[in-house]
């Protein structure tokens, strides 16, 4: 199989490889319920060595600068209470943390989860935290930038391997908001 954007040695749909999956993952891809199907995400290996972004686009191809997103873990605070979220946004962008999603999660003050935090409630890797898999109970929060894509590339819930999703997909998550300038230009 190509894979619809990038240039991968190997690409496969990811019901095909669970075994390359966190459990998470392999789970939400298991019992996906979606208007696109289960096969549409792909599943292609990648060398962890290549991970971060500015080094994976030199090696897997320049066009994936655009059609990247970033999942990270945010930590929203109020009266005492920490409500966990998740945002997706272009990796050209950066999370609007302490604006929209401080605001769309009524929270006092908004921050990045920890390394740990992050770790430990995902069952992913850091580095590799995707959408998909995330605890049923958490928001997330995607831009609207992501999900007019046809293709997006994520986190697999590893360093090594990514997930090719069609953008579409993000907006059917559970708990999935779509939100108007959630990433704001670097």
């Amino acid at each position: 199989m190509d894979a619809p954007i990038g240039h991968f040695d190997t690409a496969h749909p990811a019901p095909d490889r669970l075994d390359e999956l966190t459990g998470p993952v392999a789970d939400a891809v298991r019992h996906w319920s979606g208007s696109v199907p289960a096969d549409q995400i792909v599943y292609v290996d990648t060398d962890p060595q290549w991970a971060d972004t500015a080094v994976f686009v030199e090696h897997y191809g320049r066009e994936l600068l655009e059609r990247s997103a970033n999942c990270v873990v945010v930590a929203a605070k109020r009266g005492g209470e920490t409500t966990l979220a998740a945002c997706v946004v272009l990796s050209t962008t950066r999370v609007d943390v302490n604006g929209v999603v401080r605001r769309r999660l009524g929270a006092r003050k908004a921050s990045f989860a920890s390394m740990d935090t992050a770790v430990g409630e995902t069952g992913m890797e850091y580095g590799g935290i995707t959408p998909l898999g995330l605890p049923a109970a958490w928001p997330v929060l995607v831009d609207s930038a992501v999900v007019d894509l046809p293709y997006v590339l994520v986190g697999s819930g590893r360093r090594r391997g990514k997930l090719l999703v069609p953008g579409k997909a993000f907006a059917e998550l559970p708990g999935a908001v779509v939100l108007e300038g959630l990433g704001v230009a670097v």
